[in-house]
Order: C-alpha cells, then structure tokens, then sequence
C-alpha cells in the first residue's frame, strides 16, 4: 500500500549539508520494526514446512529465539551504535477482530502472534532501551495508517508505558497513503516518519537524502533496505553482503542518508547468518566514514542545521 510517486513530487529534499553530519561521508539510520517478539504458532509451522523437528524446542519454557532486544542491544553498543526499535499496539484477532476473519489466512497472518503493548517484559524492554539511549517509537498498527483516531490511541499508550513523548516510526506493512498518513502524523505530533520503501526491493529509488512533505518541520525518511527484500541471506550469504555493499558505496558517494530496517528476530538465535551480516554492515559504514544511529537523533541534526 505503498506510494509510486516520486519522491521530487511530495515535498523539499533537506540538503546534504543538513543531512549528513560534519566530517562524514553519509549517513546510515538503523531501525528495528518490533512485530513478533515471540515464536509461538511459528514453532509447529516451520517445524513442518521446513522438515526441521529443532524448531520445537522454542515450545519449551524459557526459549524464544525471536527475543533479542539484548543481544541488538549488546551488539550495537559492541559497535559503538544506537538504533531505533518501533513498538507496535496492533489488534487481536479473538478479541478485536470480526468472527468472519477468524478462519481467514489473511487475518491469522496479520493479528495472530502478536503481543500486548502493555506486557510487562516488553514495557521494560522499551524502559532499557530508552534509558540505554536506544530511540523508542511508534510502529502504527496495519489499519492506522488512514485512522487518525486509532494512531493517536496508539500513540498515546506507547508513550503512556514510555513515560515521554515519542519523535516517529514507522507504518506496518509499510502501508502508506499521501500524503493522507503523513498528515495524521503530523497533527499527531510525530516528527518523522520512515514508511515509504518496499519490502521486495531495496536501493535509493525515492531519492538519496530524507524530504520535507509539507515544506515545514515533519520530515520522511524513506527506507532503503528492509531485511527480506535482500537476497537469501542463509542460502546465498555472499549476494547479500554484496547487494549490501553496493548500497553502502552508493550512499558514500552521493551524501545519503541510507535507513535500514532489520526485524528482531532476524537478530535472534535463529539466524546467526543475519547477525554477522548485519555487524558488518554497520562496520563497513564507519569505514567509508558513515555517521550511524537512529532517526530521531539525525532528525535533530538536520532541525538544529536549519534554526
């Protein structure tokens, strides 16, 4: 549900100056969209369609492969980074949901497995993480991207658990109407947002540097690479550490600002492939002399650029 506008059309490109911070090459904004930190119904899933019984064991107490917060954390904070996590308040299917959708594919695929805003071991993931100096925002649920009443609830209860306001985030699924969603994160009081890419391709296709859809302080930073649009990283780790590579030389020579979304459970135990490729994405950016860290905080370089 993602816009193919070019980006030129919605709104004023901030200028590399303003984008990339004093003495670096380009910009690299790591994000993390928090959808499933829980393998539950995966477990028996992938146990059969993938032939492989070890899945099971994420059924026994005290084993989650999808909970990674503090690995991410330890292995940024080894690489001397900081990312954002978007948490999400997204519905369920048993209890918010039609009983029509309750034997839909569609509906299990979007609503089942997710988790409560309000569970305690994720309020103090997020309190952590926040207090590491790790960016906290909002992942809009599928259906708030045209419900300005149901973001604004979601909002508040993430920021409610937080304890202080939010800056931005991102839509799930990338769902995406302009400039209809930006404006209701705008009058939200969001500062960015980082929806507009595409889960099946990767690369700069709506421009090198974040833009101004309003012409005024709210700022979009599309998306550059998502974790599944690359290629199998287990199966054909070195294509994807070229298609990573090649993005990384394209940002360094053009001042880009280069935002990448990696899911944490694509950081857990159950791929380590994706764990080291993504260390060395980040370790490859502060060669070619890269600034890395989340949104908000370049989002306050590029505001306090412009005063």
């Amino acid at each position: 549900m993602t816009t193919s506008d070019s980006a030129s059309s919605l709104g004023t490109r901030v200028s590399r100056e303003a984008a990339v911070p004093d003495g670096h090459s380009f910009a690299l904004c790591l994000t993390h969209d928090v959808d499933r930190p829980y393998k539950t119904y995966q477990a028996p899933y992938y146990a059969v369609t993938e032939r492989d019984p070890s899945h099971l064991r994420s059924l026994l107490p005290g084993v989650n492969p999808y909970w990674s917060f503090e690995a991410i954390a330890a292995l940024e904070d080894d690489l001397g980074v900081r990312s954002a996590f978007y948490f999400m308040d997204e519905q369920r299917l048993f209890g918010d949901r039609p009983v029509a959708e309750w034997l839909d594919a569609d509906g299990w695929q979007r609503y089942v497995g997710r988790y409560a805003i309000d569970d305690l071991a994720i309020v103090r993931a997020m309190r952590e993480l926040d207090a590491g100096g790790w960016e906290v925002g909002l992942h809009g649920s599928f259906e708030s991207f045209d419900d300005r009443d149901r973001l604004r609830t979601e909002k508040h209860r993430l920021e409610s658990l937080l304890g202080h306001s939010v800056r931005g985030g991102r839509q799930h699924h990338l769902n995406l109407a302009v400039p209809e969603t930006w404006e209701h994160h705008a009058a939200l009081g969001l500062r960015y947002d980082s929806t507009l890419g595409s889960s099946d391709a990767y690369g700069f296709d709506h421009g090198y540097r974040p833009f101004r859809p309003f012409d005024d302080a709210f700022v979009e930073f599309p998306l550059t690479l998502m974790d599944v649009a690359l290629p199998d990283v287990a199966a054909d780790p070195a294509r994807a550490e070229e298609a990573c590579e090649s993005l990384l030389r394209e940002a360094a020579e053009n001042g880009a600002v280069m935002t990448v979304l990696w899911h944490p459970r694509y950081l857990g135990d159950d791929h380590p492939e994706h764990v080291s490729l993504y260390r060395d994405l980040v370790r490859q950016a502060q060669e070619l002399g890269a600034w890395v860290g989340p949104p908000g905080e370049l989002y306050d370089r590029i505001e306090e650029s412009t005063a």
